[in-house]
């Protein structure tokens, strides 16, 4: 998996945690136990700091990038498919639904969801077990049904798969 140093500062990764080969991590980029960064996933940390907390997952083809400061994916949380996260706080076991936008300063709560497609924009905030719907997000109920479903399978699912894609991919002849 290609690494990258950036002005002294290297990402550290935790033994028990998962990056895909083709995933690539820049500067200040700390991923916890647990966790798991997929195939084509870039999180640059030039300007701060990138914390991916203990059994999160960010999947494949999702960009994180961070001004001065922090940005955090919670402990349990999913980044999925597509999606930018730009420097903000994710919740602990939060869903940032497929190609959705997380911009600057944005706190999404503990449990909450971004549907996919939505834009989360500069300095909102998802409240706490709650679905956001929209470009930009602005519709919110309260999450139930299916969308709980996900919220409550997916971070047990994520870390199976990754131990499987750990223990089983190989280069193709």
């Amino acid at each position: 998996m290609p690494l990258f140093a950036f002005e002294g500062k290297s990402p550290k990764i935790h033994p028990d945690a998962w990056v895909a080969p083709t995933a690539t991590l820049i500067g200040d980029v700390t991923v916890e136990a647990g966790a798991s960064i997929w195939y084509g996933v870039v999180i640059r940390a030039d300007f701060g700091a990138v914390v991916i907390r203990a059994g999160a997952n960010v999947q494949d083809n999702s960009v994180i990038h961070v001004g001065e400061g922090t940005c955090e994916v919670g402990p349990g949380a999913t980044v999925g498919h597509l999606c930018m996260v730009h420097h903000c706080t994710i919740g602990a076991q939060a869903l940032i639904g497929n190609s959705a936008t997380v911009l600057d300063g944005a706190v999404i709560g503990a449990r909450a969801m971004v549907a996919a497609g939505s834009t989360v924009t500069p300095g909102s905030e998802v409240p706490t077990e709650t679905v956001a719907f929209g470009s930009p997000a602005k519709r919110f109920v309260p999450l139930s049904g299916d969308a709980e479903k996900w919220v409550d399978a997916n971070p047990s699912i994520y870390r199976e798969l990754a131990r499987r894609h750990r223990d089983g991919i190989t280069p193709a002849e």
